[in-house]
This record gives C-alpha cells, sequence and structure tokens, in this order.
C-alpha cells in the first residue's frame, strides 16, 4: 500500500473540513477526486503535501508505511510526494533551471546519492523538457513569473518529470486551461505513469478525465467519499451533476 488514509479529519481556524475520508492507493495507480466546490478536494491535497495552515484532528495517513503527520512538508517532498497546485506560486529571480537543479540534488542528496553533474542534469532536462512538450525558452525564466495559467500548469508537469515523485497530486492542474494546454498537461502524466508510482488527480470536471484515464474515481462531498467506482463515475458525474449525488446522501 502506497497511501492508506483512515477516518481523516481536518480543518483550519476551527472549522471543520475533511469529516472522515477513507482512500487507498497503490503503486500503478491513478485515482481521481471529484465533487463539488467547497467539499474539501484541496484541503485534502494540502494535508497529504503537509501544508500547516491545515490542522488534523483525526485519524491517520500513511505514506509507505511511515506516519505522515510526523514528517514535515519538506521531508514528505524528499519522501517522494509532489503537489501540484491549483494555483502556482511565483518566484522571481530564480530561473527555473536553478530552482532544478537545487531539488533533484536535494532529493539525491536525502536518498544518499552524489549531486548531479551539470552537463548531465542539462541532457536530463532537455530529455524531460521534449517529454513533457516544453519550450526551451520557457525553462529560462523565473519560476512562474509572468506565466500564463497554461504555462504555469506545464511548468509543474515538467517539475514533476524532473523530481520523479512516488506519489503526484495534481489539485484542479485543468483549472483555466485550453484545449491545447489540457492536452500537453495531460500527456505529460500518461508518459510519466508507471508501475512504481500513484497519482491522485482533483478535478472538477469530466474533461481532464477525457485525456487521464484513472483506474478510480471518487466522489469528495461535505467532507467525505461517498462514492467509489471506475471511469464510468465520471461520466455518470458528467450527465446527472452533483444534485444526484447530494439527493443520495439526504
Amino acid at each position: 500500500m502506497l497511501l492508506s488514509i483512515k477516518n481523516l479529519h481536518a480543518g483550519i481556524n476551527g472549522k471543520e473540513i475533511l469529516r472522515g475520508v477513507n482512500l487507498e492507493v497503490n503503486k500503478g495507480e491513478v485515482h481521481a477526486i471529484m465533487g463539488p466546490n467547497g467539499t474539501g478536494k484541496s484541503t485534502l491535497a494540502s494535508v497529504i503535501a503537509g501544508r500547516e495552515v491545515f490542522d488534523v484532528t483525526g485519524g491517520e495517513i500513511l505514506y509507505q508505511g511511515k506516519d505522515l503527520q510526523k514528517l514535515s512538508i519538506e521531508d514528505r517532498a524528499r519522501e517522494g510526494i509532489f503537489l501540484g497546485f491549483q494555483y502556482p506560486v511565483e518566484i522571481p529571480g530564480v530561473s527555473i533551471t536553478n530552482f532544478m537543479r537545487t531539488a533533484v540534488n536535494e532529493i539525491r542528496k536525502f536518498k544518499g546519492l552524489d549531486q548531479l553533474p551539470a552537463g548531465e542534469f542539462l541532457r536530463m532536462m532537455e530529455e524531460r523538457k521534449r517529454l513533457v512538450e516544453i519550450t526551451s525558452n520557457l525553462t529560462n525564466r523565473s519560476v512562474n513569473e509572468g506565466f500564463s495559467g497554461g504555462e504555469k500548469k506545464k511548468n509543474e508537469i515538467f517539475q514533476m518529470a524532473m523530481l520523479e515523485p512516488t506519489l503526484a497530486i495534481l489539485d484542479e492542474t485543468d483549472s483555466g486551461l485550453d484545449i491545447d494546454a489540457l492536452r500537453i498537461v495531460a500527456n505529460g502524466v500518461n508518459k510519466l505513469r508507471r508501475p512504481d508510482n500513484a497519482f491522485v488527480v482533483i478535478t472538477h470536471y469530466q474533461r481532464l478525465l477525457d485525456y487521464i484515464v484513472p483506474d478510480f474515481v471518487h466522489v469528495l462531498f461535505q467532507g467525505k467519499i461517498v462514492k467509489s467506482g471506475g471511469k464510468e463515475l465520471a461520466l455518470e458525474l458528467e450527465e446527472k451533476g452533483y444534485d444526484w449525488i447530494k439527493k443520495e446522501q439526504e
């Protein structure tokens, strides 16, 4: 079991948002988490990644058998957890190349590996750029500074390709993307799928799942996963809307 979440309760400033989430993710799987706005999808992503603004008030999160609540946000990243934000932050004055070289070598150091020589790192960058269809000039710019929404999301997929996480969580990475950017993001995810990693894709709409085909679809509603199924569940949600789920829960 890669990720095991049992009866997770969490919130912010005393307001409970997650009210008993249960989820299990194995290596090689892609899980989609869907649900209406304000139901806790982004909170779940943030809690797994370790963002300290949220308080875990109950339950457990195990990652490869380790209690995630005992690991800092930095150690979770070193252990192979990647979070793609809905609204990626800008880091003025720091080039993507330097940012990625520092990040890659930090993870290598944590694993007891030597730093990548400059030439080898640049070759790796070029290979990953081609893989996720990133243009050369994008990586010469400061991290996300002046980027369009689509460029920010492409850059995140590129970062994911460089860091090779074991568990990648994409929090509404399709938000605001046009169809071409959506395709590039989805193709990047599909190319990075391996038997030894897993993805949790959080989305409000079914359209992303036309490109990234999930093994499992979960509906998060009022802080709980209330329904799970295969990819056909996403199509059912698209057809019936979330009112269907709401009525089932009444």
